[in-house]
């Protein structure tokens, strides 16, 4: 069971799953909505956009990716998602905003991550989704490590740098 943490935007009290890493398979997209359809000031609501990362099975030089592994510093993750949330959320229009990483092993096309954010128009809603996801991939501790076949048919496992565009 996830925790539930109760905190205020506005001087409004909201009750939801904390956003923040979960391991693989202890939070899911369902989740993700239901927290949203959950939350306090849904009712305000007139557009929800979900971002959904997901495994690439290519890496840019075209090699193949067998599989990856994503760690994180769990206590420090936590916070620093917790305040991207908090500060996105109190932006005109936005009602919520969540992002959930997922730690473990994954193969191709397994979900990584989630970022929903919920607001009154669409305009506001896109505008924040592309800021979350943005600062999420540059400010988290979240760290991956790509297992690939090289073309020459070696394999290799490296640790992948959010900063060169993987």
């Amino acid at each position: 069971m996830l925790q539930r943490t109760h905190y205020s935007i506005r001087g409004i009290d909201l009750m939801s799953y904390q956003t923040g890493v979960h391991k693989k398979g202890d939070f899911s997209v369902s989740d993700l909505v239901k927290n949203t359809i959950e939350s306090k000031n849904y009712s305000k609501a007139g557009a929800i956009a979900h971002f959904i990362g997901v495994v690439r099975g290519e890496t840019i030089k075209g090699e193949r990716v067998k599989k990856l592994k994503i760690e994180s510093y769990e206590e420090k993750a936590n916070e620093v998602l917790n305040n991207i949330c908090k500060e996105l959320a109190n932006k005109s229009g936005i009602v919520n905003v969540q992002i959930h990483h997922l730690l473990g092993e994954f193969d191709i096309g397994d979900d990584i991550v989630y970022v929903s954010v919920a607001g009154s128009h669409r305009t506001n809603v896109f505008q924040v989704l592309h800021e979350a996801v943005e600062r999420y991939k540059n400010e988290v501790p979240v760290f991956k490590k790509e297992f690939i076949i090289k073309l020459d048919g070696k394999q290799q496992g490296y640790w992948v740098s959010e900063k060169i565009g993987h």
